[in-house]
């Protein structure tokens, strides 16, 4: 499976790009699938300026209960310890996977985001840095 697509906005900080892939293709295989056949799944950096803002560009969401899906990641994580960037990597495709709902008897979406991306194995440090 190929995910240039989903790497490409981190071509100016290489690490965070070797991140973003090797998270990638540690998800299982249905997962990498709902992302790489869904058109609105997507990811980008943020860009940020203070006095300006940011932009985001997403498809149009479709029908009900298929809205956009973009994971939006911040530069910093570059700089970040491996493990707390690998989490915080993981932890947002577990809600774009999950569409920003719960999993199983989990309703709360982050709580929901962090069980699923343990179950991956990322799990979230004890420090956060």
């Amino acid at each position: 499976m190929t995910f240039a697509a989903f790497t490409k906005p981190f071509a100016d900080h290489p690490l965070l790009q070797e991140r973003v892939l090797s998270v990638l293709q540690a998800l299982p295989c249905e997962v990498q699938r709902d992302f790489v056949d869904d058109p609105r799944f997507g990811t980008a950096i943020e860009n940020y300026q203070p006095g300006k803002g940011w932009t985001l560009f997403m498809p149009t969401p479709g029908p009900p209960g298929q809205g956009s899906r973009r994971v939006v990641l911040r530069p910093k994580l570059e700089l970040a310890s491996e493990p707390f960037a690998n989490y915080v990597i993981a932890h947002e495709f577990a809600h774009a996977y999950l569409r920003n709902g719960g999993w199983g008897k989990i309703t709360d979406a982050e709580e929901a985001a962090d069980a699923l991306a343990a179950s991956w194995g990322f799990h979230k440090p004890e420090t956060l840095s």
